[in-house]
C-alpha cells in the first residue's frame, strides 16, 4: 500500500549571502528530506517585513508532496535551516534562510509556541501571498474559506514585492 502524501506549501526566504544559491540548496535539501517538489513559484524580491532596516529578501513559494506529518516537516525544515547556517538572533531579523509552512493540506494545526497552520499572518503579508498565489490560486484557506487568489486581491500590504 502506498503512503499517503499531503501537499505542504512552504515559503522560502533569504536576505543574506548568495540568496539565489541558498534558495537552490534549500530546494535540493527539501527534495531530499521532505518530499517531491511539485510546484515552484517565481522568485520575488521583497522588502523586509516587521523589521525593515535590513537587506531585501528573495522569497519563493513551493508545493511539496510529503509523506511526513506537519510537525515532521517543521523539524526537517529547521534542520535544513541549521545545516545552511541559520542563526536565530532576533524576531524578523536578517537570515540566510527561512523556511515556513504556510499550508499543510487542508489541516488546521495549533501547537502553542511551535506550529500554527495555516500560517496565522499569511493573508496580511504580500511577500507570502504573491508567490503562493502563483502556484496555489484556487486552494481554499481552511479557516478563512477564501481562495488564495481572493485573499491576494484583498491584501493591503504595501511593501514592494517584485517578480525576478
Amino acid at each position: 500500500m502506498a503512503l499517503e502524501h499531503t501537499t505542504a506549501y512552504l515559503l522560502l526566504g533569504s536576505n543574506l549571502g548568495n540568496r539565489e544559491e541558498i534558495l537552490d540548496e534549500s530546494l535540493r535539501l527539501i527534495a531530499e528530506n521532505i518530499g517531491v517538489i511539485s510546484k515552484k513559484s517565481s522568485r520575488y524580491q521583497t522588502e523586509a517585513w516587521g523589521k525593515t532596516d535590513q537587506p531585501v529578501f528573495i522569497n519563493q513559494a513551493i508545493a511539496v508532496e510529503t509523506p511526513l506529518s506537519a510537525i515532521e516537516v517543521l523539524e526537517k525544515a529547521l534542520e535544513i535551516e541549521l545545516r545552511l547556517g541559520r542563526i536565530r538572533i532576533e524576531k524578523w531579523g536578517e537570515r540566510l534562510i527561512d523556511i515556513d509552512i504556510i499550508l499543510f493540506g487542508d489541516e488546521v494545526i495549533n501547537i502553542e509556541h511551535k506550529l500554527q497552520v495555516p500560517h496565522p499572518q499569511m493573508q496580511f503579508r504580500k511577500f507570502v501571498m504573491e508567490p503562493l498565489n502563483e502556484i496555489a490560486a484556487e486552494i481554499v484557506h481552511p479557516v478563512l474559506n477564501l481562495t488564495i487568489s481572493d485573499l491576494t486581491k484583498k491584501n493591503i500590504d504595501n511593501l514592494a514585492v517584485k517578480k525576478l
